[in-house]
């Protein structure tokens, strides 16, 4: 299968690419991303650890690896109004793997975004306002996390 664009050429912006990286346990990250969603507007309907469910099923020897499917009713609502498609891409993940003891990576890619780059979300003022908010919530969310970053570093 040969994909219709290359990958390596699309900006990180374009598809929503967020990192942050913490300095703390792995438990310690999973609930301190969890409060900063919850402060900034997202709620967490659902979470689960991928690497706790391949170790045990699979013996798979995964180093912690844990996500948060962050959700804003508010925006998931209206853009199921635009489309019904984006349910495939619910929720909002934010990512959560131990690069090492004690230093976390937080991921996060813009659903709304890669839907409009995928041709499943309409390219309308409506689609463009909620990739707005949703990017104000989600640039919100990870300068709060990168403050902890440099409050940790002084």
């Amino acid at each position: 299968m040969s994909l219709p664009i290359d990958p390596a050429t699309i900006d990180p912006d374009e598809y929503g690419e967020k990192q942050a990286v913490l300095e703390m346990d792995h438990e310690e990250a999973i609930e301190h991303v969890r409060e900063v969603c919850e402060e900034v507007g997202f709620g967490i309907p659902v979470e689960f650890s991928p690497s706790e469910l391949l170790n045990e099923k699979v013996d798979a020897d995964r180093d912690p690896y844990y996500v948060l499917g962050a959700c804003n009713p508010n925006i998931a609502d209206q853009a199921l109004d635009e489309t019904m498609r984006i349910g495939g891409l619910f929720p909002c993940n934010m990512i959560i793997w131990e690069e090492e003891p004690g230093r976390q990576r937080v991921y996060h890619v813009s659903i709304m975004k890669i839907a409009r780059l995928l041709g499943t979300a309409p390219d309308n003022d409506a689609w463009a306002e909620i990739i707005d908010t949703t990017g104000d919530l989600t640039e919100e969310t990870f300068e709060r996390l990168e403050s902890v970053e440099t409050d940790g570093a002084d």
